[in-house]
């Protein structure tokens, strides 16, 4: 198993990775970005997102599983042009989902689950 750290202020905090490689997946943790408007924090999560999948060995072409969070709903589709250019070519299963987050400045939310570059190979 191996853990890969993107050095964001909660990780330490609450005690937990960007992701986990284990069993030729990598699971990402819910990933937020910064920004003023849903869409740069989607963006900015995804830059993240992207550099985790790209440490482990993989990429948004093979993230098999995604799930959105959003405080409000009516925001999502705002980001769907974002999330069309990650994943429109390899379309992953998906959830959307409208709770809470851990400070009200974000936005958007978004963890995923990928298959290794290798083992998808293999």
């Amino acid at each position: 198993m191996r853990r890969i750290s993107s050095g964001g202020i909660y990780e330490d905090k609450i005690g937990y990775s960007r992701a986990v490689v284990a069993g030729g997946m990598i699971h990402v943790s819910g990933t937020v970005g910064e920004g003023a408007e849903v869409t740069a924090q989607c963006a900015a999560a995804l830059a993240t997102i992207g550099a985790a999948l790209a440490e482990a060995g993989s990429d948004f072409a093979h993230v098999v599983r995604v799930t959105y969070m959003l405080p409000d709903a009516a925001e999502f589709e705002a980001c769907w042009p974002l999330l069309r250019a990650a994943f429109g070519a390899h379309p992953p299963a998906a959830t959307m989902i409208e709770c809470g987050l851990i400070d009200p400045k974000y936005r958007i939310e978004i963890e995923c689950t990928a298959l290794l570059r290798a083992a998808a190979e293999g």
